[in-house]
């Protein structure tokens, strides 16, 4: 799918990795909204990308069709959807105060596997009506994580929901393959985003150390070009791509 003159939805573009896609999609020619918390830079991004900006906790499941219909009114259509929402917390099925507690667990789970499905459903009934381009009508761009394969020790409820994104993407690319839209997901090693932008060069090395090449963190402009690799070749489907540098995570 050609980028330019499309509609693109990034839920989490206001900063990131997700910021990052809707910069370059914006480059490209894409119109953009950007879906992302009421407190977040959301309208700030959106104004520099001539975009439209809508407000969304994606864990409010009325507010999330709602929202949704008005970014896509905004937009004209939908053609390329980014979802990068999600988060985690640390701890063990067992820990030193007992048992890992089953609300924290269904926290996780709900923010980054059930919001996400949430967001695909209603992003693939907007693409549904596209007028075809070469047989194609969308593209859905989730984010899954290296976690989903190697989780480290405290991420169990993480590691949960990010291996059901990736799971996601054959079984949801082959529902909505017959109306000729595509499912990708990707997975991330450590980025400089959010909590670890601000790690000091010395632990971020140590972090990374396990890493084929390059050794350090990713950079948001790294995941935005794999972004728009993934909407120009339509023979990426159906699968979880690592964005890693060759790293396995340890287990701690």
């Amino acid at each position: 799918m050609e980028i330019e003159g499309k509609k693109a939805m990034i839920v989490g573009g206001a900063s990131g990795m997700a910021r990052a896609s809707a910069e370059l999609l914006h480059r490209r020619g894409a119109s953009v909204a950007i879906v992302d918390l009421p407190t977040s830079a959301g309208a700030e991004v959106a104004s520099s990308l001539d975009g439209s900006f809508h407000a969304l906790d994606v864990t409010d499941d009325e507010a999330v069709e709602r929202v949704l219909a008005e970014a896509v009114e905004a937009l004209g259509g939908l053609h390329i959807a980014v979802n990068t929402a999600g988060g985690g917390v640390a701890a063990r099925t067992l820990g030193k105060k007992g048992p890992h507690p089953l609300g924290e667990f269904r926290q996780v789970i709900e923010l980054n596997l059930i919001a996400t499905f949430n967001l695909n459903r209603l992003q693939a009934f907007a693409m549904s009506t596209n007028e075809p381009e070469e047989g194609e009508r969308g593209i859905i761009i989730n984010t899954s994580s290296i976690a989903a394969f190697e989780g480290q020790i405290g991420q169990v409820a993480y590691t949960a929901a990010k291996a059901g994104i990736a799971g996601m993407a054959l079984t949801m690319a082959r529902d909505l393959g017959s109306l000729g839209i595509r499912v990708v997901a990707i997975a991330p090693s450590l980025f400089t985003t959010g909590i670890t932008k601000g790690i000091p060069d010395e632990f971020a090395e140590v972090l990374t150390k396990d890493a084929a090449f390059p050794k350090r963190m990713g950079k948001p402009e790294e995941y935005g070009r794999l972004v728009a690799a993934i909407v120009e070749n339509p023979m990426l489907n159906g699968s979880t791509i690592r964005l890693d540098a060759g790293q396995r995570f340890a287990p701690k």
